[in-house]
């Protein structure tokens, strides 16, 4: 039963992290960080699938790794973010919306620029990330 338990949450922390990849706000390496965990617990085989697909390795394996997040991910966090929300915003013509989508942007922005470091990787270290 503990087992059900832990694989059912495991499958929604990974579908979380999953949607955060192109969801604003919604943070993508702590759910998959969390999935990874109960994987390990519940299912050994979901958890090597887990940390092999390419969203594992371009998100949470520069993050367990160095600490961070390269530039390059930072970027693709930023553009996909920025065009869900501009395009988000272009539908729903309300000065509400606008003024939380302003603040989500902006607080992306403090979030890629200020708080998460950006870590350079070696072309090695690509590789592993990548194979991983």
């Amino acid at each position: 039963m503990k087992r059900i338990l832990l694989f059912t949450l495991a499958c929604l922390s990974c579908t979380l992290g999953i949607i955060g990849v192109v969801v604003p706000v919604l943070p993508t390496t702590p759910f998959l960080l969390l999935a990874a965990f109960l994987f390990a617990k519940s299912s050994p085989r979901c958890h090597k699938w887990l940390t092999g697909t390419k969203v594992y390795a371009t998100y949470v394996v520069p993050f367990k790794q160095a600490g961070g997040l390269p530039a390059r991910a930072k970027a693709r966090i930023l553009v996909i973010s920025f065009s869900v929300m501009g395009t988000s915003a272009l539908l729903v013509r309300r000065p509400v919306v606008w003024a939380i989508l302003c603040c989500v942007a902006l607080f992306l922005l403090y979030l890629m620029l200020v708080r998460i470091p950006t870590v350079k990787l070696d072309k090695a270290s690509e590789v592993s990330f990548t194979s991983h």
